[in-house]
């Protein structure tokens, strides 16, 4: 546990001196998107299944904003770690266990996920745009989202030698699943073939958790599905992640 607190303050300790950054995308390019479009476009719509389309794309947004968070933090940061930084080289130097590396830089992904979460939700409730007490479960489900795309994306990031191969997931992975997976509307709008590429989007199961804990209504499948779903996810990364790492930092 002193190893995987270790490497959770390091990365601290670099978002620290570079939080500036993130700034707009963290925080200022969620609301942004509520602005223009839940209300922009959504004074030209009547709504969604019987609710404004503010508060039926708020949660959708909340969810999508965690996963390209922990998508990004989970491609250069990973890569450069191990290629220019050699951060993960260092540690393999230190009591620090693989293990460590990958559970403290998780918990890293977790706290960012939380942290802008919670902001988003304060800002959404000024619009009204909250209606159950159960919004309160959002940020954990925003958190197992991020861990459940951090850990297969971070072992993805220790396999490749060229950050070229990034453009290619955030162009046939993270765009698509982004605009497909029922954040701007249903996927029961798309064509019955394509639903089932939706489904398989982990975005997808916290999109429906989120909004379900928003509007105060039940999801589409059962929690306990939805869950374990992103759960298995995170899981599977995990193992991933630690075979890669040891590949890498076996070399």
């Amino acid at each position: 546990m002193d190893g995987t607190l270790a490497v959770f303050n390091r990365a601290i300790v670099s978002y620290r001196r570079l939080w500036q950054a993130s700034v707009f995308s963290s925080f200022i390019l969620p609301v942004l998107f509520v602005l223009s479009i839940g209300i922009g476009v959504g004074g030209y719509i009547s709504g969604v299944d019987g609710v404004s389309y503010l508060d039926w794309i708020v949660p959708g947004v909340l969810a999508s904003t965690a996963f390209q968070m922990a998508v990004g933090e989970s491609t250069f940061p990973i890569l450069g770690d191990f290629k220019w930084v050699r951060g993960f080289h260092a540690m393999r130097a230190t009591p620090v266990r693989i293990a460590d590396m990958i559970s403290g830089y998780q918990l890293y992904i977790i706290f960012r996920v939380l942290i802008a979460s919670v902001v988003f939700l304060g800002v959404s409730a000024l619009f009204g745009a909250i209606h159950s007490p159960w919004v309160v479960f959002t940020p954990f489900v925003c958190a197992l989202l991020g861990v459940a795309v951090s850990a297969p994306t971070s072992a993805f990031a220790a396999t490749i030698e060229n950050d070229s191969y990034f453009a290619l997931l955030f162009r046939f992975l993270v765009i698509p699943s982004t605009l497909f997976a029922g954040v701007f509307f249903p996927v029961s709008q798309l064509p019955a073939l394509l639903r089932p590429l939706a489904y398989a989007s982990p975005l997808w199961h916290a999109v429906e958790l989120c909004r379900a804990a928003t509007l105060g209504v039940a999801p589409p499948w059962p929690v306990a599905a939805h869950v374990a779903y992103l759960l298995a996810w995170a899981g599977l990364g995990y193992l991933l992640a630690l075979r890669a790492f040891r590949r890498r930092l076996s070399d």
